[in-house]
């Protein structure tokens, strides 16, 4: 028995949105044999553009009984059936998510007609309840509404049980099949052919942009994943809206896929990537000559235009090692503006400066402190390579980075000899990026059983 379903709603997520209307058809396959309709008061307010939408305002439902109050009913009638609607993790996302709110427990198999239609009836333009039924000679009444949407539902369903030649509904409700936690506009073959093997990934929307950008140690269940267990979420709601096709890129292990993924999202700017998208400020230390010829340091937000000597996550870390600079070399708090007050200078240890202010210094004298701090910064300048597994048995990453200027990658065999001049050359080049310096520090500062590092100094920059 199937019960088909549509349901109106106050909006998209399923955990901060609710119910206002719902219809459930009871079908063998052939005749229905039992119906249910009911306006459902949600308890919360209908954004004016839903009411606009589904035509269901506000005093309709102000007098309808809640989801709680027909949800013992409504449950009697679900509960055993398979559970069928036109793109079916929407509503069932809803369904099951409002008697969980109403304390029952509700699971059921479940199919969609979008994936039904689209393997039964192919090389329709569109598969949109509206458009199909149109194009397939079925009358749809109450548009937007949910006794006509899931009646025209029922007749199409019908339909396609008359025109599934290959069992595919059947074959659709076997244990393991997928076909109904998928998007319903990705084909299932898609996935199928998807690698278990390290890379990135991306989901692609019906004009072929991508929505979603995502790192993986196996990337077949990695995107299973997306549409499998809480789908309340207004992004798993978004990509099972809206995904329609998908592409990989196998890296052979997870730090290249981290690091592409980054490049790619700040490339791509995809919809549905939120994290790496949020605007993160950094922080430089920067220095300069005052009109005196002093060599001066300062710290401020790093900016395009301008090549910070070292940088930092946030301002609290960089006055911090503001302070470990005036300590070490003996620098003047002031011109490390670190104390910008008229009063005498005082070292972090409130002592009286040991800098130019009070020690009357010459500059010359006092540059030199300052030139100790860039010959032990560019003493510590190093290149590394950090080798990680390649995409088969033969092959090794070798990942090129130079901590603020450069990173980039290449595959190389297992048996060639690292030369940094060489792979520096070869490697291809990713736009280095905050969080790809976030990524790569650990793996150079720890021992990794899974990659290997390899340090050198390299030349001083200017």
């Amino acid at each position: 028995m199937f019960a088909i379903v549509d349901i109106e709603t106050t909006g998209g997520q399923p955990s901060a949105n609710a119910i206002t209307e719902i219809a459930v058809y009871i079908t063998d396959g052939q005749k229905v044999l039992q119906q249910f309709e009911t306006l459902v008061n949600p308890e919360i307010p209908i954004p004016l553009y839903i009411q606009s939408f589904t035509g269901i305002s506000q005093s309709m439902v102000d007098n309808a009984p809640t989801f709680n109050q027909i949800a013992p009913n409504l449950f009697e009638i679900l509960n055993g059936k398979i559970f069928v609607a036109h793109n079916v993790n929407f509503d069932y996302a809803f369904i099951k998510n409002q008697f969980e709110l109403a304390g029952i427990q509700y699971n059921a198999s479940k199919l969609c007609t979008v994936r039904l239609s689209r393997k039964i009836i192919p090389g329709k333009s569109s598969y949109a309840l509206g458009n199909l039924c149109g194009s397939i000679g079925i009358p749809l009444q109450n548009r937007h509404r949910a006794a006509g949407d899931a009646f025209a539902t029922v007749q199409l369903f019908h339909l396609l049980i008359e025109k599934d030649s290959t069992q595919f509904i059947s074959e659709s409700l076997k244990k393991g099949s997928k076909e109904y936690v998928l998007p319903p506009n990705l084909p299932k073959e898609e996935v199928e052919k998807l690698p278990k093997n390290p890379g990135i990934y991306y989901f692609i929307d019906n004009k072929g942009l991508a929505i979603y950008v995502g790192k993986a140690k196996n990337i077949k269940n990695r995107v299973i994943s997306h549409f499998t267990g809480n789908i309340n979420s207004s992004q798993k709601q978004n990509l099972l809206r809206n995904v329609y096709g998908l592409s990989c890129v196998q890296t052979g292990n997870e730090l290249l896929a981290l690091l592409l993924e980054s490049q790619e999202i700040k490339r791509l700017w995809p919809d549905e990537n939120r994290a790496q998208k949020k605007f993160q400020t950094v922080y430089g230390l920067y220095d300069y000559l005052d009109q005196n010829g002093k060599i001066r340091f300062g710290v401020d937000k790093v900016r395009k235009e301008l090549k910070p000597l070292v940088t930092f996550s946030n301002r609290s870390e960089a006055l911090l090692y503001v302070e470990s600079l005036i300590e070490e070399f003996g620098l003047c708090p002031k011109l490390c503006n670190h104390q910008t007050n008229l009063l005498p200078c005082y070292s972090v240890e409130k002592e009286i400066c040991s800098g130019s202010c009070l020690a009357n210094e010459n500059i010359a004298f006092y540059n030199q402190k300052a030139q100790a701090f860039f010959d032990k910064l560019n003493a510590e300048k190093k290149a590394y390579f950090i080798v990680g597994k390649g995409r088969n048995h033969k092959e090794q990453v070798v990942i090129v980075y130079e901590p603020g200027v450069f990173v980039g990658f290449c595959y190389t065999s297992n048996k060639v000899q690292l030369d940094f001049d060489v792979l520096r050359d070869e490697a291809q080049p990713l736009k280095l990026n905050h969080t790809m310096e976030a990524i790569l520090a650990p793996f150079i500062n720890t021992v990794s059983k899974e990659y290997k590092v390899y340090a050198q100094l390299r030349m001083t920059l200017k």
